[in-house]
């Protein structure tokens, strides 16, 4: 089947999100930050320019701050009225299998599960309605294996978990000077993932919304 023309048409970003909980799973209050770096290239110039967000929230889990990375992002590329189409890469197979699969099964049975109460069944509704005006691809990518942009969401994630602060928005990136100090140190030595415009691009379904019961 091919592409529509919709999907081809808009530009493309490249968003590499992470999330930290500092704790997670210990009883009590446990930190935790969510953050990203965005890469969109012009068209006109082929320049590569990229942009970080970073959120926090002083108590809450990993999978929480997983589905507020990728929430955070659909909002920041959609400010102004912007669509795009969007490679979204994380390594959290909850939020990545969740908006591939247990979302339409949720939405079929009325969203519930067999299992139980939905998790997050708010940020579930709240990632639908912030994706929509895009066509979106999700990737999963192991983390902690040194792919560059996911070690760098993990660490601005993580200093977002500690200092508790916002980006408010889009900021100018660190990730050049970030990785250059990375390999000064030897601790990278693979190359960052390129700007996937040659990459086919394979949108998923429009994730599923509705007002919970």
């Amino acid at each position: 089947m091919s592409a529509s023309p919709e999907s081809t048409e808009l530009p493309l970003v490249a968003i590499y999100a992470d999330e930290s909980c500092l704790g997670n799973g210990r009883e009590g209050n446990n930190p935790g930050g969510a953050a990203g770096v965005i890469e969109h290239v012009n068209p006109a110039t082929e320049r590569l320019t990229r942009w970080d967000y970073w959120i926090a929230e002083p108590s809450t889990t990993n999978n929480r701050m997983a589905l507020r990375s990728a929430i955070e992002a659909f909002r920041v590329i959609g400010r102004r009225g912007g669509r795009f189409r969007v490679l979204f890469t994380s390594d959290s197979q909850y939020l990545v299998k969740g908006a591939k699969e247990w979302m339409h099964g949720w939405a079929k049975k009325g969203w519930r599960r067999t299992g139980g109460a939905i998790e997050n069944l708010s940020l579930w509704h709240e990632l639908a309605d912030a994706s929509a005006p895009h066509r979106v691809e999700w990737q999963w990518v192991k983390g902690h294996v040194g792919h560059p942009q996911n070690e760098y969401a993990n660490d601005l994630a993580v200093a977002a978990a500690k200092a508790q602060t916002s980006s408010d928005g889009a900021r100018t990136s660190g990730f050049d000077e970030w990785l250059e100090a990375q390999r000064t140190k030897r601790r990278l030595t693979v190359e960052p993932a390129v700007f996937p415009s040659a990459h086919p691009f394979h949108p998923a379904r429009p994730l599923p919304r509705a007002t919970p019961e």
